[in-house]
């Protein structure tokens, strides 16, 4: 009887484990074909944002399989291998929601006679236009080695390349990156990969691009004074610059129009054909000064004038439910300014405000953004448009009256603890400093058209909207603005500019070298205005998602530290000697009998 026990015992056994084996190797095979993960973070830092989600399902984004040739194969560096990884996760995310229309392959650079590599070399760096390499010295077994990466790729749609990947910054020949240096370095890119592809892909299968035109002739901001702003968008807007010159046509071909600082009068003209283009849908973009400062008075004698503009647009966006006032935000929550051959060298300059981002999917997240002497824009109720505040000033604000005087001094009458409003800390404080207007409006010529429009069959008068408008209005015309350098073109008679080095849209170069680290959000801030306006949402969250780094509690670590300690020691051993506690009284209870 009790021999049959055991036989029958050991089938038993033998059964649920080859059931067990075959389980666990059916998991890891369905496993090495399935990409599924649990996101248990609060702000979902290890998920894709909804925008890509949404891009990737829609077929209608590219119809066609999109192939990116990842050059990261062969042997790497742990580091290296660590971030492929990382990269090869993410196109796995991807393809969750792409399905087959998404696909890639690892190659190795480093494979095949010197030839061919050097052939391949020359193809992924395309005269610099292409993969940027890099080169790495790293330590290994006791010598010190030197590779070549190539830590890109390239995407092919429809046949050909037509998009690069750059995922870690090349180097300059003679100047390799440390490898122990670069974990920082690889970090970030880790954490802007789905920017990165999202951004890269969408380039790739654009198959045309919407216009943006800049508006020039009225003392706009400059071709050379845009070079930043405008390469932000260019991969996927086509931009030209726009003079009207009396033209009725001169925007029908745009999607969006840009008017950045304009200094000079606008003539009716050229207001009837603005006017024009938001009545049949279009996307107009306004950054405006409404007040000059004379900065070099205000340098040499501590004091200056204010001077109104007056081009004509204020009237005009008035009618879209935007107002900007001829006035100037003063904010405690501010840049400094250096005021050199002064007893206090550096002052808190009230007037250039810091705005504080809503939560608006423009500004969501972002950094503070930089405007300098910007004014107050008011809300004027519109019964089919939508008016939203974009950026606002802080609790500790207020206004200064129309077209004031500006002095140095001002700073110095507040103290160290500026009070700049009553209640500092009421919410109703705020002002709002970028508005959005998005609706159906009225023609600002409606009752007002002179004869030479509407007798003219060519202008196409149209008395309300006939599509859905978006107007976005800032108070400040320079937070685009950068600085260049000049130089004469060797081939051709003419100037050739170039932004200078720092991006003046991120940070301050005098605060810098100061020591004083301020970083802006205009970069973003604009490159979100333009996508939003134009309809293209597809890397607005990326863009502004916030990944939130929680600080160490030191007072709880220092009161818990002991404890945790202990209990990461004992604990596993406890957990075993109470599972080899259980398992013998149930072994010795199955036997004994």
């Amino acid at each position: 009887m009790s021999v049959e026990k055991n036989k029958s015992g050991r089938w038993f056994n033998w059964t649920i484990f080859t059931l067990l084996a075959v389980a666990m190797v059916f998991v890891n095979v369905v496993a090495s074909y399935v990409n599924v993960r649990y996101d248990a973070t609060q702000d979902k830092r290890y998920s894709l944002a909804e925008s890509s989600q949404s891009y990737l399902e829609n077929e209608e984004n590219f119809k066609n399989r999109l192939f990116i040739k990842i050059y990261l194969g062969g042997s790497l560096p742990a580091e290296l291998t660590y971030f492929k990884r990382a990269v090869e996760d993410k196109l796995k995310e991807f393809k969750q929601y792409s399905g087959k229309r998404l696909e890639w392959e690892f190659i190795n650079p480093n494979v095949g006679t010197e030839a061919e590599k050097n052939e391949l070399f020359e193809n992924l760096y395309n005269k610099g236009k292409g993969i940027m390499p890099m080169d790495i010295v790293y330590a290994k077994d006791g010598q010190q080695s030197q590779l070549l990466v190539w830590p890109g790729a390239l995407i092919e749609y429809e046949g050909s390349t037509v998009n690069t990947i750059q995922f870690l910054p090349g180097t300059s020949p003679g100047k390799p990156y440390r490898l122990e240096n670069m974990t920082q370095m690889i970090e970030n890119s880790i954490n802007n990969l789905e920017y990165i592809l999202m951004s890269s892909i969408r380039r790739a299968v654009e198959e045309k691009k919407k216009v943006i035109g800049f508006l020039q002739g009225h003392g706009e901001l400059r071709f050379a004074e845009t070079q930043r702003a405008r390469a932000l968008i260019s991969p996927y807007y086509a931009l030209r610059d726009v003079r009207i010159n009396d033209s009725l046509a001169a925007l029908d071909d745009l999607d969006g129009l840009i008017i950045a600082r304009p200094t000079q009068k606008l003539s009716q003209r050229e207001l009837y054909v603005i006017d024009q283009f938001v009545m049949r849908g279009g996307r107009l973009m306004c950054f405006l000064d409404p007040l000059k400062v004379y900065e070099d008075t205000l340098m040499t004698t501590g004091v200056s004038h204010t001077t109104r503009y007056n081009t004509g647009l204020e009237r005009m966006l008035f009618d879209y439910g935007l107002k900007i006032n001829d006035n100037f935000v003063m904010d405690a929550r501010c840049a400094p300014k250096p005021v050199p051959m002064a007893k206090q060298s550096v002052l808190p300059w009230f007037y250039h405000v810091l705005a504080t981002p809503s939560n608006h999917p423009i500004a969501r997240n972002l950094e503070p953004v930089s405007l300098e002497y910007t004014s107050e824009i008011q809300f004027v109720e519109q019964e089919r448009a939508a008016l939203t505040p974009i950026l606002t000033s802080s609790t500790n604000s207020t206004v200064t009256g129309l077209a004031p005087m500006i002095s140095l001094a001002m700073p110095l009458n507040y103290g160290n603890n500026p009070q700049l409003a009553a209640n500092p800390e009421d919410e109703s404080n705020k002002l709002c400093l970028a508005g959005l207007s998005e609706g159906f409006y009225k023609s600002f010529f409606k009752n007002r058209i002179i004869d030479e429009f509407a007798n003219n069959p060519e202008s196409g008068y149209l008395a309300e909207s006939s599509k859905e408008g978006k107007v976005l209005l800032v108070g400040n015309g320079r937070f685009i603005q950068n600085d260049y350098d000049s130089m004469p073109s060797q081939t051709e008679n003419k100037m050739m500019y170039r932004p200078k080095q720092y991006n003046d849209l991120r940070f301050d170069p005098v605060m810098a070298e100061m020591g004083i680290r301020l970083f802006f959000g205009n970069q973003e801030f604009f490159q979100n205005a333009v996508d939003y306006l134009m309809g293209d949402n597809s890397v607005l969250d990326i863009r502004s998602r916030q990944i939130d780094i929680h600080q160490i509690d030191k007072e709880k670590v220092q009161t818990y530290a002991g404890f945790y300690k202990w209990l990461n020691l004992l604990g596993p051993c406890g957990l075993i000697l109470i599972f080899a506690f259980v398992f013998y009284y149930l072994r010795k209870k199955k036997f004994s009998a």
